[in-house]
């Protein structure tokens, strides 16, 4: 029972959050492409630099083992990111990105929750995993047991005023996985001292005593569950030769786990994979650190991912399992561009790139453009100006088949959640190249 408060079995069978929701007048009809049945968000905090990676602007700075390659019309660091550079067929590069602040934390839960976080809604604002949790359940089965949303190695953002069953839970990625789902005692004298509880606490388990007590019971109730499907420990596990080929490094195994955990179709629809070492204010381009250094666990683990998701059959015949899970690569901001600061390093700007695979995406493909020093927009695609975090959000839940536009009216504001603010008004969409 010790799995009952670790928020892993937080009431995934219990029924859908009851919302007022009504129908908001829309300016805009929402743009669902429904393509995707999951999301992996890989989060790269610190912010890298768009320059140096997506948006490749050459010149004196630029380190020969970058060795800058054309693929098609755009250029790419193949150096720095040489199993990424074998995967580009499969990727959406949009450059025209724009984050609204640049300050660490405040671009960080931004774009985690498509608002200002100091804005009046942003203090109650879920993750938008958990809002995948929570639609999700919409078309949930018997055998999911697992969480619908995980997140792995950092936690920056959580279930806002959502019930606690739909906030991510936060793992770390190990070679051994969870505990073994089991009883030392024996799968028979857990179920009688299971039945035994039920009998002896008929208050907490009816909700009688209230609604926090009926949650816990909920708890109970899903740490059951788990222990009914022990298989499930071995997701958040891998091996060694898996561990291996995604890099041998924490973010490799984060990885495969994000992958078995959509591959096992158990309950979980997102899954966020945070890396940190991007912020190179200093020696940037220093040998064993820098830029190097965190790109040395993203490169090869990503390029395994992308080519394990292509390799495993979807739910649907004919399908992938890439096709059916969007992944997206995205930090809080860009870097400065042009010759390297006093300290040879790059300071924080707001320009950035983010990028797309899987589930509808139509890779090899860049939307937007930046002039030749990659500090502004030159194109902008359909959205006719920058891609903010708001579209980015839009893109994913459109993705998912989720109403973007959508009005909840059960916020302890009472004055109606949107899902993503302004939508419905036309002001934020999807960025629609990245579906074709």
């Amino acid at each position: 029972m010790q799995l009952a408060g670790t928020g892993l079995v937080a009431s995934y069978f219990a029924p859908v959050l009851s919302a007022r929701l009504v129908q908001d007048v829309k300016a805009v009809k929402p743009s669902l492409h429904n393509t995707a049945k999951n999301c992996i968000l890989i989060f790269l905090s610190g912010a890298p630099s768009h320059v140096d990676t997506w948006d490749l602007k050459e010149g004196a700075w630029t380190p020969t083992n970058f060795s800058p390659t054309s693929y098609g019309t755009f250029r790419f660091p193949q150096g720095l990111m040489p199993n990424t550079a074998t995967q580009l067929d499969k990727l959406c590069i949009v450059r025209s990105g724009l984050a609204w602040a640049a300050v660490h934390s405040l671009a960080q839960t931004w774009a985690q929750i498509a608002r200002n976080p100091s804005g009046a809604t942003g203090a109650i604002a879920p993750h938008i995993g958990a809002v995948v949790a929570l639609e999700s359940q919409l078309n949930q089965k018997p055998g999911d047991v697992l969480p619908g949303f995980v997140s792995i190695n950092q936690l920056m953002a959580g279930s806002g005023y959502l019930p606690a069953r739909y906030a991510p839970f936060p793992v770390t990625a190990s070679q051994n996985g969870l505990a073994a789902l089991t009883h030392p005692d024996g799968t028979a004298r857990f179920a009688d001292r299971w039945n035994l509880i039920k009998k002896v606490d008929d208050d907490r388990v009816s909700g009688a005593l209230g609604k926090n007590a009926a949650d816990m019971g909920g708890f109970y109730d899903q740490a059951k569950a788990l222990f009914d499907s022990p298989e499930i420990a071995k997701t958040f596990a891998y091996t060694a030769p898996e561990f291996a080929r995604y890099g041998s490094t924490s973010f490799g195994g984060s990885l495969v786990v994000a992958r078995n955990l959509v591959a096992a179709r158990r309950g979980t629809r997102f899954v966020q994979v945070s890396l940190g070492g991007w912020d190179n204010h200093s020696g940037i381009y220093t040998a064993n650190g820098g830029i190097y250094a965190p790109m040395r666990s993203f490169d090869p683990a990503f390029g395994a991912l992308l080519g394990d998701l292509a390799g495993m059959p979807g739910s649907v015949t004919g399908k992938t399992l890439l096709d059916e899970t969007m992944v997206v690569v995205i930090g809080e901001f860009g870097r400065t561009v042009g010759v390297l600061n006093a300290q040879a390093g790059r300071d924080h700007f707001l320009r950035m790139s983010v990028v797309f695979a899987g589930g509808g995406v139509k890779g090899g493909r860049v939307v937007g453009a930046t002039d030749p020093t990659g500090a502004k927009a030159s194109e902008f695609g359909t959205l006719g100006r920058d891609a903010r975090p708001e579209d980015v959000t839009s893109t994913i839940y459109s993705a998912l088949g989720i109403d973007y536009t959508t009005v909840r009216h059960d916020d302890p504001l009472n004055r109606g959640f949107e899902y993503v603010p302004f939508a419905k008004d036309g002001t934020y969409g999807p960025i629609e190249e990245v579906f074709g």
